[in-house]
């Protein structure tokens, strides 16, 4: 539910500061790498939304949300720069994002199940996995093709599905999907870019209706995500989205590659450390 209690701990300005500095990172690697930007917020929004009074035992799936509701904005800046660069194959994002529908809500419910542990391990393992995809930089076979349209839906129901779990966009499956299937890199940054709204917003609505009756939650949430958090990075996200998709466009394949690679791996082993200590 929408919650208007006060929070045990004041949001403070160094607070709205670290959110500043996440929104300028995650829009510029949003715009980059496709990725939406939310597997890199989730472990530092964990500890934030800590900070201002999100239980334990829903820190993990109210970052996860709030990082969605936060692609919901990133993406949209992130998509108008690779569309005006004319990388994005929006017959790739119009069928798989039938899927992706469906997917993305009924992947939110299935995280709310979850407690924390084990769902903060499932998010490190994709990610890992993700990473480890990238960096080997195997090449798919020349002859290989996209599916038909319906494959195009069951793969995009599968993206939607596991973005819900871990906070992304979908760019940590669909980049290497289309890279498999013989997209070139950079279209298939721009495309996984278009697909992060579809994801982040259907997402975002399974969190609020699968949380209404929550009544543990900080001021400012709706459901399992925490709104401030949201606009704060939000707000400059979307400026710095415009930045990154320029640079994929400039910077060398395998570059981006790599650094797609290490930005995951990061991610992957802060969230484990943070959860694994706690």
């Amino acid at each position: 539910m929408l919650t208007f209690l006060p929070s045990p701990q004041a949001f403070d300005v160094s607070l709205l500061l670290s959110l500043f500095a996440l929104g300028a990172f995650s829009g510029v690697m949003a715009g980059l790498l496709g990725i939406g930007g939310g597997m890199i917020l989730v472990p530092f929004l964990t500890g934030i939304l800590l900070q201002v009074g999100v239980p334990k035992t829903l820190v993990v799936h109210s970052a996860i949300a709030s990082a969605l509701a936060i692609i919901m904005f990133t993406s949209l800046s992130s998509m108008r720069a690779h569309h005006k660069a004319g990388a994005v194959r929006w017959d790739i994002v119009r069928w798989m994002s039938v899927g992706l529908l469906f997917g993305a809500f009924a992947g939110a419910k299935v995280v709310t199940l979850m407690p924390t542990r084990p769902l903060a391990m499932v998010f490190a393992g994709f990610v890992l996995f993700s990473a480890y995809q990238m960096w080997a930089n195997r090449k798919p076979k020349p002859s290989r093709t996209l599916p038909s349209h319906f494959g195009l839906m069951g793969v995009g129901g599968l993206v939607g599905a596991v973005s819900s779990w871990v906070g992304a966009g979908g760019g940590f499956l669909s980049v290497p999907f289309m890279i498999y299937c013989n997209v070139p890199m950079r279209y298939a940054v721009a495309t996984s870019a278009a697909m992060g709204f579809p994801i982040a917003v259907f997402s975002s609505l399974g969190y609020v209706v699968h949380g209404v009756k929550l009544d543990n939650m900080p001021w400012g949430s709706a459901g399992y995500i925490y709104w401030p958090a949201v606009l704060g990075i939000a707000v400059v996200s979307v400026f710095t989205a415009p930045f990154g998709a320029k640079l994929a466009h400039t910077l060398p394949v395998e570059r981006i590659k790599r650094i797609f690679a290490v930005v995951l791996a990061f991610v992957a082993i802060s969230m484990l450390f943070k959860v694994l200590s706690a």
